[in-house]
């Protein structure tokens, strides 16, 4: 038996303990004070406070680092988001004498910079989007950046360097912006990331954003888990993710796949990580980036592969190798996961932080997963992810899969706070969804989505549930 202490919060927590404990070892929970009733903290073996919070003790990596010895921890697994793909803690980790259930050190401080993961793409001939070096500060920086814009023309991504999870990118469109905007994008990255670097892509217009999930055992075993799409999405954050892609062709699917290991490869990696690339409307595809943790999206890779990707990643930080091969991974029907936030889609998405969940009824049925920590009574904190429970159905065919969610839409009810659940009920309604025809314009270019009547939904499900209890007290008898 081993001792995993989870180094984060929230659903992926949930996930991380329950893939643990099903292998046998004990999970080991940590928290803050805003998270004392959470639902991580309840079903771990065990639980340490770190401190009042918010955020800055979960970001503490001494702390962290100082809880695993104290519970007496043999790994650390850092889920997504807070530490997960900071190179400082696995080095920590490393150092501690602890496992670290990720990618080495060295690899995520080469991956997590942009400009020296398209280097390690580069020397392996990987397709990539025209882009630059690291821009120098002041004058000279400029002076590039507006050469690289007269060479290849507008829009540009302005990017941070160490800059993930939809943050630090500003869209360019004219020399006056680019200007303007270098100095703000790296007082923005100084102040996210402790890196103020920034560099120049060229905007592919419209792209379809496909990821591949690959994973890599420490004999040299890599194979790849099929691909997702995540192209529906707000302020460059997913929404909705779908296994596998909708292209069509699989020859383009098979070539995306192949160049995800070609990648993984050329990167030393090992453990669970995802490749993403952007298709355009030719279906050229080029690589992004890749993801040196667990993705958010990882369940429906999992629901169409029948894999479990924490329980493989933990038996690879313990040594094991994989015990599939590429051959005996097969794709079966469709995945569709959307998260359901706490935030209001008709007021850009704000969230819903500080409102208690009053009442809360989840749909379940076959092909139906839940990954979350809501419960009713719970009240949401205003300082974390606005995340409350991810949804993630499974069909047959296409038309099975988006019937089966809208099913589950329609029967699920959180009321307290408002929620993207009437939006996702509108969109899976829409013509171009329907077809799985989407890009990362969706939002833009099909905004009427939003204009949904939202009490109206809201009442239908109260009135819907009153009805039930009126039902049971009038026909319900004992024999």
């Amino acid at each position: 038996m081993k001792k995993i202490l989870v180094a984060n919060r929230g659903e992926i927590a949930i996930r991380i303990i329950r893939a643990a404990q099903e292998l046998g070892h004990k999970a080991i929970a940590i928290y803050e004070t805003p998270d004392n009733d959470a639902l991580h903290v309840r079903i771990a073996d065990e639980a340490i406070w770190l401190g009042d919070g918010p955020r800055k003790d979960y970001l503490d990596i001494a702390k962290v680092i100082k809880a695993a010895r104290k519970s007496g921890a043999d790994a650390i697994h850092p889920g997504y988001g807070f530490l997960a793909e900071n190179p400082d803690f696995a080095k920590a980790c490393e150092d501690a004498g602890l496992i670290f259930i990720g990618p080495t050190s060295e690899v995520i401080t080469n991956l997590g910079n942009k400009v020296i993961a398209r280097q390690i793409m580069a020397e392996a001939n990987i397709p990539m989007v025209p882009g630059t070096q690291n821009l120098l500060p002041g004058d000279e920086g400029t002076k590039t950046a507006l050469s690289f814009a007269a060479e290849y023309g507008y829009p540009i991504m302005l990017k941070a360097t160490a800059g993930g999870g939809g943050r630090g990118i500003r869209r360019i469109e004219n020399d006056n912006q680019m200007k303007e905007e270098i100095p703000q994008a790296r007082a923005e990255a100084k102040a996210a990331f402790n890196n103020d670097s920034v560099y120049l892509e060229k905007v592919v217009i419209n792209p379809k954003h496909v990821e591949v999930q690959i994973i890599a055992d420490a004999s040299g075993n890599v194979v790849h888990l099929g691909t997702r799409d995540c192209s529906i999405q707000r302020r460059n954050q997913k929404l909705v993710e779908i296994a596998p892609s909708m292209i069509q062709d699989q020859s383009i699917i098979d070539s995306i796949c192949e160049t995800a290991v070609k990648a993984a490869k050329a990167s030393h990696y090992t453990n669970a990580g995802t490749v993403e690339f952007l298709v355009d409307k030719d279906f050229k595809f080029y690589f992004m980036e890749i993801n040196t943790r667990i993705q958010v999206e990882h369940t429906v890779t999992e629901m169409v592969t029948g894999i479990d990707i924490v329980r493989t990643q933990i038996k690879i930080a313990f040594g094991k190798q994989l015990i599939f091969k590429q051959e005996d991974i097969q794709i079966r029907g469709h995945a569709i996961e959307m998260r359901i936030n706490a935030e209001d889609p008709k007021n850009n998405f704000m969230p819903e932080g500080g409102k208690t969940v009053t009442i809360y009824r989840s749909p379940g049925g076959y092909g139906v997963r839940l990954d979350g920590f809501v419960y009713q009574g719970y009240t949401i904190p205003e300082v974390y992810d606005s995340l409350l429970v991810k949804l993630t159905v499974h069909g047959y065919s296409w038309n099975e899969t988006v019937d089966r969610l809208k099913r589950c839409l329609t029967n699920f009810a959180i009321v307290g706070p408002k929620t993207t659940i009437p939006f996702y009920l509108a969109l899976i309604d829409d013509p171009d969804f329907r077809r799985g025809d989407f890009d990362t314009s969706y939002l833009e270019t099909h905004s009427h989505l939003l204009d949904y009547d939202e009490q109206n939904t809201e009442i239908n499900k109260l009135a819907k549930l009153i009805a039930e209890i009126h039902y049971k007290e009038e026909n319900s008898y004992a024999i």
